[in-house]
């Protein structure tokens, strides 16, 4: 069974979904299964999304992607700034 990936607006109506049936009754176990997820699964988009709204999941997200990829670009320039200045110095 292949895994699903999950975009953050879905995970947030989600998580919704469970508070609701919990204040319904249900207890987290029945509605977390009633949602199509794990328990560990659910506790730990709890605390990731735990207070955000749709368009804050996604937005938290697409930053996430934008600092991975400002994080790579600052290490390749590092790393061709210490083969620069190692060049330089004459130690090869």
């Amino acid at each position: 069974m292949g895994r699903k990936r999950h975009k953050p607006e879905e995970i947030v109506a989600k998580l919704r979904q469970v508070d609701v049936l919990t204040s319904q009754g249900q207890s987290v176990a029945e509605a977390v299964r009633s949602i199509g997820v794990t328990e560990v699964t659910y506790y730990r988009w709890r605390q990731e999304y735990g207070g955000l709204k749709s368009n804050q999941a996604k937005r938290l997200k697409e930053l996430e992607a934008e600092n991975a990829r400002l994080r790579k670009a600052v290490s390749d320039l590092t790393l061709e700034k210490l083969i620069l200045k190692e060049a330089a110095s004459g130690n090869w």
